[in-house]
């Protein structure tokens, strides 16, 4: 599982403005909320959530940003990259009925959780959101699975207008959730943390990493926590201590980086 498995992409889908989905076959047993280490031969390795999982095909949806997506979004169908993992934990909602929170990119990885959830009997509502419409994407999957869907947008261009923390607040106020599933920008999920009271609550959280199995300390948060063998879910009183959640990061250098 330590060494790269050298695969072909067998499809790339076009999900939302820089946003791509990329299909490929990896036969190991995958866990919604667990992420793949992705080599991208002679640019990098870079963790990514699995944004869908069956027995044999995996799928990664990503935004183009930095040097490594940007070289991975130019790959074509057919060309091959690296894999090996699954690494970390995964989501694991508890009661009948789960609010699952997603922001930016961070919608790919709560929507294994939520096709799971309805799977289970469970209910699953849903608020994704984006800064503009033409950044939402997997809303049409994630209806089609049952799931109640709601949608935000920063300016307004579709849902409601404003941030998915508020449309949360709301639901919280009348509705009774169980349970909190989230992943997006840190701020966002620290906010939804502040508003989760006592209902269980787990997040997603990303940090830089190299080695995804816990020895170069790249991905440390809190008091040595590892994000790669701790998380990358957490739970809410786990989080509630850790003093850098939705305050900062750290680079390649190790040097902190403020949201």
């Amino acid at each position: 599982m330590n060494i790269p498995k050298i695969t072909k992409i067998l499809d790339i889908q076009n999900e939302a403005k820089n946003v791509k989905t990329i299909t490929f076959k990896y036969p190991n047993k995958s866990k919604p909320g667990q992420f793949f280490m992705i080599w991208i031969p002679g640019v990098d390795e870079i963790p990514m959530s699995v944004s869908y999982l069956d027995k044999d095909i995996k799928e990664i949806t990503f935004k183009k940003i930095g040097d490594a997506t940007s070289a991975l979004y130019k790959l074509k169908k057919g060309d091959r990259i690296g894999v090996r993992g699954p690494y970390g934990n995964g989501f694991q909602p508890k009661g009948k009925q789960v609010l699952f929170v997603g922001g930016g990119t961070g919608i790919a990885t709560i929507a294994p959780a939520v096709e799971h959830t309805v799977k289970n009997k469970n209910k699953a509502t849903v608020i994704i959101g984006a800064k503009t419409k033409d950044e939402l994407f997997f809303e049409d999957r994630l209806k089609k699975c049952g799931a109640k869907i709601l949608v935000s947008t920063d300016d307004g261009s579709k849902g409601f207008k404003g941030f998915v923390t508020d449309l949360a607040q709301d639901i919280l106020k009348k509705e009774n959730i169980d349970s909190i599933m989230t992943c997006g920008p840190e701020q966002m999920m620290k906010t939804l943390l502040t508003y989760s009271n006592n209902i269980y609550f787990q997040a997603s959280l990303e940090r830089y990493m190299k080695c995804a199995l816990g020895i170069c300390g790249q991905c440390c948060i809190g008091e040595g926590l590892r994000v790669c063998m701790d998380g990358p879910i957490f739970d809410g009183e786990t989080l509630k201590n850790v003093t850098d959640f939705g305050v900062y990061r750290r680079d390649s250098a190790g040097r902190k980086v403020r949201f």
